[in-house]
């Protein structure tokens, strides 16, 4: 089974991702970049839905388990190149010229946090699933870009919970803080998240248009982070 795969529904192109628990690494970051090349030339395509194949985690963020052994026997140069690459990855779903969906139904955690918050808009399953920064507990600061992605989604005082603290918020605390449009049950969640996508028929360059404007000082802090990694030639 391929770590990304889409369905064309109508209008909708509907991502899954099969990649066990999601984590990010160089391999999945290339995949995911491919699979979202292929939907970009479905001609007929305006809107996008990502959810997981797994049946309790939408994404738990980095792939420790290899980065962590990777940096120790390459070093920096290797945490580099994989902050360019992911930050690369993200600021495409942001910019992604059409609007896009995250059908969370499961877990939400670290930068697959993130990667919700790089999506235009979220569901989420009622009955099983957080949404959590837990970097605080693996002694991980943020940083300015993974903090200007939760600026766009989470008012100021939640953020400074979640961040201090490791809270996790339930799909009710989401829909209540507005961070999800809805809430509901697993046997509902795609059939909201798509047919709220299949409403939103816009131009594919009228949309890219308003994101790069309604996203500048993102994709700044964005753009400004990349360019100060320094590079290498691994």
């Amino acid at each position: 089974m391929a770590m990304y795969e889409y369905v064309v529904d109508g209008n909708v192109a509907v991502l899954t991702m099969n990649n066990g628990e999601n984590r990010f690494n160089f391999d999945s970051l290339k995949a995911f970049s491919a699979i979202l090349d292929e939907i970009e030339g479905e001609d007929k395509v305006n809107a996008l839905v990502t959810t997981s194949a797994h049946d309790k985690i939408w994404s738990n963020g980095i792939d420790l388990d290899w980065l962590l052994p990777a940096i120790q026997k390459e070093g920096e140069a290797l945490m580099d190149r994989f902050r360019r690459a992911m930050f690369t990855l993200f600021r495409r779903v942001l910019t992604f010229p059409m609007p896009t969906v995250a059908a969370m139904n499961g877990h939400a955690f670290a930068a697959g946090a993130f990667l919700s918050f790089a999506h235009d808009f979220r569901f989420m399953r009622s009955d099983r699933g957080w949404l959590c920064m837990p970097e605080v507990d693996l002694g991980i600061p943020l940083g300015q870009v993974f903090l200007a992605f939760s600026k766009r989604v989470l008012p100021m005082h939640l953020l400074e919970e979640m961040e201090y603290t490791g809270r996790r918020l339930t799909a009710a605390e989401c829909e209540g803080y507005h961070i999800v449009r809805k809430a509901c049950p697993l046997d509902q969640l795609m059939g909201e998240a798509v047919g709220f996508a299949k409403a939103l028929n816009k131009r594919r360059d009228i949309i890219l248009k308003m994101k790069l404007e309604t996203h500048q000082p993102i994709l700044k802090v964005i753009d400004e982070t990349i360019a100060a990694l320094p590079t290498s030639k691994k």
